[in-house]
């Protein structure tokens, strides 16, 4: 299972990469493969500012419906509008071109609360 050093997990198994003020954000090739076939991609909350914890979004796999939990605050940037045509590349390519959502950070401090590659290891007993 890839599970890239260079990132931070949250424990709902979101990732996310910070570049500057904005943090990309998507769900980890593990999530994607406990939920399965991935076979649609809602997110209707762009250009609004959330708070950590809040659901940005959901990911509706054959089996089942999952919420997309916001890791850290911020204003809704932009969503991957390819998954709109292309929901299966979350199950192909988690950590690339299948990214979710650009995030505007509100508060780089959130950030301390992720986990690190080994932390995030341990959690799902890899």
């Amino acid at each position: 299972m890839n599970i890239p050093a260079e990132l931070k997990y949250s424990k709902d198994h979101e990732w996310v990469k910070v570049e500057g003020d904005v943090a990309t954000i998507g769900i980890t090739e593990f999530a994607a493969g406990e939920l399965g076939d991935i076979v649609y991609v809602e997110v209707e909350t762009e250009g609004e500012t959330l708070d950590k914890d809040e659901v940005f979004g959901s990911v509706e796999a054959v089996k089942t419906v999952s919420d997309l939990i916001l890791p850290i605050s911020g204003e809704i940037l932009e969503f991957n509008e390819e998954l709109e045509s292309e929901p299966e590349a979350i199950n192909k390519d988690a950590y690339g071109k299948a990214w979710i959502v650009k995030v505007k950070i509100s508060d780089a401090s959130e950030l301390d609360s992720l986990l690190d590659v080994d932390a995030y290891k341990a959690l799902i007993g890899a």
